[in-house]
């Protein structure tokens, strides 16, 4: 009996083996990653001096036949109106050269918050299909707003590490669960998990420029204890040792990186010799600094001659104070903080300078693809009426300019902003003024303030430097697909087992040599806590949502309920 009930059980593993559904089959063209391992090549004889051993190497997978390395620079809370490259009053000198040695576009979007930006430009996919609506720490177990990049969006790292390019991250990475990013991991969601052999930054959406918690691949770094510390210094010289070594180990291989400073996201950290030089630059305060920038930008042909300048907002909920509705008493204080702030992002753009010098001295400049995004969103307004400490206001502290003033003056005075002292950022105003020509800040989807922010890409090897800029809408979500066609890369339908979503994003290669090339993209969507718009065909539809970035007092929080 038993004898039977074995042949019996048997019989049925046959049958239930026979139906399974096959494993996934791995493809050598590309449609599944990873590629099938390479088959070993040597001929075992009978003995070892009959035999012949030949090294098996990884064959070239990428259809173009010549790949250039590609350098992503992402700063961080910048406006459209700050740099002097596009008529700010911020000198940003490696945005301007780089800029005469390539193409930019004034018609570029993010999604006007940090995480979902990210992972709409590393996935390629709408910020909702990446599960990356809202920031890690804001997730919420809804479809779309997980804070958690599904392997069902394949970063554009991890397909690029299966064609055998080399990948690191430097910096900012926001897009890690926040009861994950301990050293007890799990680690699967780190940069590492995502597609970068190295990743050397914070796993936060901010952090101190002096003394940041740092991390070098999983294992925390305790960053050096002295006053000659900057964070986006450090940065940029691990991104240059970490090219060295990729030069002396990988030569032939291209490589990827991912160069995300945190800068300029608050705390507005920077030594004061860089906020020096902006001494006396702002006097004048915002509503006149707005109205120059405009001026400039349609100068420069940066913006249409027919352009609107948007009004500062006066709303009863959404109101921002006129300059001269500031008492002259704290008028020092409000420039000061716009000094060091403006000293922070030309420190930063020197930064991103030397990383792209090194491209230079280690002679892969040429072919090497920079994309300089000006912004992960438009400028900040979480500062609100200016702040010695930006989470006094976001946790709804109650304090007046007058009691931060008294608190500003037994820590120094005026000099002590920017300094590790202080957690300071500048007046809403700035911010609005720093978004010019549009309407809003940072946490605004539905305006351009929160979502238009400038561009330049540079390839001497595959674009012929222009001055006209491009006008095509697009967005962040756009760079991994335009990556993917340099490559000639179809976006795989499979990663690692698990069935890819199309890509949201298109090509923007199409604009790389033709200033005046049709637009391409149809339709975009934004939208950030309520607050949306979309674009269609040169149309554009919008509603502002119930937050107000430089309003958190108790009576506008309730807003979100």
């Amino acid at each position: 009996m038993l004898r039977e009930i074995a042949i019996f059980a048997i019989a049925i593993s046959l049958l239930l083996g026979s139906i399974t559904p096959p494993v996934l089959a791995q493809t050598a063209d590309g449609s599944t990653l990873p590629f099938p391992p390479v088959p070993s090549a040597s001929i075992a004889g009978e003995t070892l001096q009959e035999s012949t051993m030949i090294r098996r190497e990884e064959p070239n997978r990428i259809p173009n036949e010549d790949p250039p390395n590609i350098l992503i620079i992402l700063l961080d809370d910048v406006g459209f109106g700050q740099p002097d490259t596009f008529g700010g009053e911020i000198h940003m000198p490696t945005l301007s050269d780089l800029w005469d040695k390539g193409i930019a576009y004034n018609t570029f979007h993010t999604t006007a918050i940090c995480s979902p930006t990210r992972a709409a430009l590393l996935t390629g996919r709408n910020h909702h299909q990446a599960q990356s609506g809202t920031i890690a720490e804001f997730a919420v177990d809804w479809d779309g707003y997980l804070g958690v990049i599904p392997k069902t969006t394949a970063t554009v790292a991890e397909v690029l590490r299966e064609y055998g390019y080399k990948t690191s991250a430097f910096g900012k990475w926001h897009n890690t669960p926040a009861n994950e990013t301990t050293a007890m991991g799990p680690f699967d969601r780190w940069p590492t998990g995502h597609g970068f052999d190295y990743f050397y930054g914070f796993l936060a959406g901010e952090t101190s420029q002096y003394e940041p918690r740092l991390y070098e691949n999983l294992n925390p770094i305790e960053p050096p204890h002295d006053e000659t510390y900057h964070l986006s210094e450090d940065m940029a010289d691990k991104a240059i040792a970490w090219m060295r070594h990729h030069r002396s180990y990988s030569p032939d291989k291209p490589f990827l990186m991912y160069w995300a400073p945190g800068a300029v996201h608050g705390p507005h950290h920077v030594f004061k010799e860089w906020a020096d030089k902006y001494k006396g630059k702002f006097d004048d305060g915002w509503d006149e600094y707005q109205k120059r920038v405009f001026a400039n930008q349609q100068a420069l042909g940066w913006i249409p001659e027919d352009a609107v300048r948007a009004n500062r907002p006066d709303g009863i909920d959404d109101g921002i104070a006129a300059w001269d509705e500031i008492p002259e008493s704290e008028h020092e204080f409000q420039q000061r903080l716009m000094e060091v702030y403006a000293g922070f992002l030309e420190h930063t753009d020197y930064q991103a300078g030397k990383v792209i010098e090194e491209l230079d001295n280690l002679g892969i400049r040429d072919n090497t693809i920079v994309f300089y995004i000006v912004g992960d969103n438009g400028a900040s307004a979480e500062g609100q009426e200016g702040t010695i400490s930006e989470f006094l206001a976001q946790n709804l502290i109650p304090s007046t300019i007058e009691e931060q003033l008294e608190a500003l003056d037994g820590l120094g005075g005026l000099d002590a902003l920017g300094t590790p002292k202080t957690e300071n950022m500048y007046h809403a105003g700035w911010a609005w003024a720093g978004d010019a020509p549009f309407r809003y800040t940072k946490l605004v989807a539905s305006h351009f303030g929160g979502t238009r922010n400038p561009m330049v890409i540079s390839w001497p090897d595959g674009i012929t430097p222009d001055k006209t800029p491009r006008s095509q809408f697009h967005h962040v979500n756009d760079i991994a697909p335009t990556i993917y066609d340099i490559l000639g890369i179809n976006p795989p339908e499979y990663v690692y087992g698990f069935e890819q979503k199309s890509l949201d994003g298109i090509s923007m290669k199409y604009t790389f040599n033709d200033a005046n090339a049709e637009d391409r993209k149809k339709v975009q969507y934004f939208e950030n806590s309520g607050s949306r718009g979309i674009y269609e065909d040169g149309w554009y539809a919008c509603t502002f949502g119930p937050q107000i970035p430089w309003n958190t007092a108790l009576t506008a929080a309730m807003r979100y309920t």
